[in-house]
């Protein structure tokens, strides 16, 4: 079978194009000027799962010569990029921050915040709604799950982006304004978990504090950084993700409809949006040895990208591809998988199934208005800007 070649810097280039699906059906995998891409979903499964992978981008500062600094120093750190022993001793760790005992208790939380930012413009019956709603909803949401003053949600939105830089190819260039975001970040960071020493709290950054397994105390530094990721991750994702939603339902409105009338759906709407639009288009895994699979060899070293489209659109796996919010389908990749699946999963699905939930239910009739920005439609994508228009509606008594 012929192997197709992907340029992943080419202008223009995009995950969910007619090039990725040929390639997919000519095989299993791609040659890129990044890697190998993954393109069906019973490979991407297999591999993701594959424990002599190693996660992809925990080396990525140094891939551009970045071996001093701030951010040299902070990302062997974070989970992301730590292995092994390590790495499974953290998640044991963090888990009991991650459950439903800490988290459920803020649904209505969540649900309280997507109406009171819909209250800003529904009257107006426009928006802007990455910087009106997405924007201020997933930093508002991080900074109520670490007991943050509200108010504090812009400073952590402008230097979560900052920070967001850090994945972009001109890494080296922007340096100087990731550095600045991750050590405002950092600091606080540094301040939340002061204004939690000696506390006996049950709440997010407590239960953290108090983290303990088989007498392996969480040390400072682990906390720090745990802290300070969970920060970062937890904005930059979420926002992406609900701009990109409210996208795809641009294109489905029969199901936004379906959403309004039967808000129990936006749990498994949450899912399938993330099949079809993740703002993860791929993950990263890189061999730690020689890798055997099927007709290739990995080489110690080489990369690999889980292209979560094309395996997300599989006609081997997927029985019928129409977006269909109330379909059962597969799990998808949008999370990751594996060791390295998102710590923060469960808390995202909650807050951006409450989200849904809430615009689905008060502005039924949107579309998006011209002057919508995206950014590329690989690596982590999502919209800059998304404009909308909507009948207006009343405020909530």
């Amino acid at each position: 079978m012929p192997i197709a070649h992907l340029d992943f810097s080419e202008t223009g280039f995009s995950i969910r194009s007619e090039q990725v699906m040929a390639a997919r059906e000519e095989h299993w995998y791609a040659t890129t000027n990044f890697g190998i891409a993954i393109l069906r979903y019973e490979d991407s499964n297999a591999l993701l799962k594959d424990k002599r992978l190693y996660q992809g981008t925990r080396r990525w500062p140094s891939h551009f010569g970045i071996d001093q600094g701030l951010l040299a120093q902070w990302w062997p750190d974070i989970m992301l990029s730590i292995e092994g022993e390590d790495h499974l001793r953290l998640r044991k760790l963090s888990g009991p921050a991650f459950s439903p005992r800490v988290l459920e208790p803020l649904i209505p939380t969540f649900s309280e915040l997507a109406h009171e930012l819909i209250d800003n413009f529904c009257e107006r019956g426009s928006a802007e709604f990455m910087s009106e709603f997405a924007e201020a909803y997933s930093a508002r949401v991080i900074t109520g799950l670490l007991g943050m003053p509200k108010e504090q949600w812009r400073e952590v939105a402008d230097l979560a982006t900052e920070l967001g830089y850090v994945f972009s190819v001109t890494i080296k260039e922007d340096l100087p304004v990731i550095e600045h975001g991750l050590s405002g970040l950092l600091e606080i960071s540094k301040e939340l978990i002061a204004s939690r020493a000696g506390s006996e709290a049950d709440d997010f950054v407590g239960t953290l504090i108090k983290a303990n397994s088989d007498g392996k105390q969480i040390t400072d530094r682990e906390l720090l950084m745990l802290v300070s990721f969970i920060i970062f991750a937890g904005f930059d994702t979420t926002r992406n993700q609900i701009g990109l939603g409210l996208q795809t339902f641009s294109k489905h409105m029969d199901q936004w409809c379906n959403l309004g009338e039967n808000p129990d759906l936006a749990r498994s709407a949450v899912e399938e949006v993330m099949r079809v639009n993740p703002t993860i288009t791929w993950v990263s895994r890189e061999a730690s040895v020689d890798v055997e699979y099927k007709d290739l060899v990995i080489p110690q070293g080489k990369t690999i990208h889980i292209l979560t489209i094309p395996s997300g659109s599989d006609p081997r796996r997927y029985e019928s591809l129409a977006f269909d919010i109330a379909a059962t389908r597969p799990p998808h990749f949008g999370f990751g998988g594996g060791m390295h699946h998102c710590l923060g999963h469960y808390v995202a699905r909650l807050d951006m199934t409450e989200a849904y939930k809430a615009l689905a239910a008060r502005i039924p009739d949107f579309k998006i208005e011209s002057g919508a920005k995206y950014l590329p439609d690989s690596g982590n994508t999502g919209p800059i800007e998304l404009p909308i228009k909507f009948t207006p509606s009343a405020r909530r008594s």
